[in-house]
């Protein structure tokens, strides 16, 4: 399905946390086991019942921020924005106020979460479309038509228009994290640039530059498609791929 939406690696924070985002004391059952290990003659039973029970958290705090996730996804693809509040999020989960700010600091934080998932799930799809493709060229062709797509459908303009919109909002509050997720994108058609140019189909090119290049141009495109509210044209977008291949091949 042509769609960018959802994806992160979230890390599962081992203290428990408040509301407030500030890390609680720790946990009894930690205390006991800080105890036990430094007693003298403390055996390994001790120790493996309490990574057990940490494990066990590990796994149920996995599920809550799946839950979160999810919950925010659905919020966003029911109303078209992309900042639900925390209280409709954990309503929809099942959850508490408790458990959102255990995995995260803020809503903010929660949506890049959303954000990077939808970017790995665009990668994964844009290196499917690649994979189809029988020459460099025609991967790189494969990746630009792929990106422009999110605005000529409609159901994934429909899921990808609210993060359009505040993406500019959250790459100046999580820099880092948006730009390594455009990086997993710009990577796919970085490599099939290279190949290009060794196999001669596009000698001048620049492999590094010339992607960051395509994924402005298409991305910029295919905001500006999604917040006008417009159906793209898809004629307008096979102009664009000519457009980007003269340059290509110029350099």
């Amino acid at each position: 399905m042509e769609n960018i939406i959802l994806g992160m690696e979230n890390k599962v924070l081992e203290g428990d946390f408040g509301s407030s985002g500030a890390p609680r004391s720790a946990s009894p059952l930690r205390r006991a086991a800080g105890a036990a290990g430094s007693s003298p003659g403390a055996g390994g039973a001790v120790e493996r019942a309490a990574l057990r029970s940490l494990a066990g958290r590990q796994l149920a705090y996995e599920a809550e921020i799946q839950r979160l996730l999810d919950a925010a996804f659905t919020l966003i693809q029911e109303t078209g924005a992309l900042e639900p509040r925390v209280g409709e999020i954990v309503r929809e989960a099942g959850l508490s106020n408790q458990a959102f700010y255990r995995h995260f600091r803020s809503k903010h934080e929660l949506l890049v979460a959303v954000l990077d998932r939808g970017v790995e799930l665009l990668a994964s799809y844009l290196a499917h479309r690649m994979d189809e493709a029988s020459s460099p060229t025609g991967r790189v062709r494969a990746w630009l038509e792929g990106l422009l797509a999110q605005a000529l459908d409609p159901e994934a303009a429909d899921a990808t228009r609210p993060f359009a919109l505040a993406r500019g909002r959250l790459a100046e509050l999580y820099p880092a994290e948006v730009a390594e997720s455009e990086r997993r994108v710009t990577a796919l058609v970085e490599a099939a640039l290279r190949e290009a140019s060794a196999a001669g189909e596009l000698p001048g090119a620049d492999p590094e530059r010339d992607a960051e290049s395509l994924y402005h141009l298409a991305m910029g495109w295919v905001q500006a498609r999604l917040v006008a509210g417009d159906r793209a044209d898809r004629s307008d977008a096979e102009r664009l791929v000519a457009f980007a291949f003269r340059g290509l091949e110029r350099s």
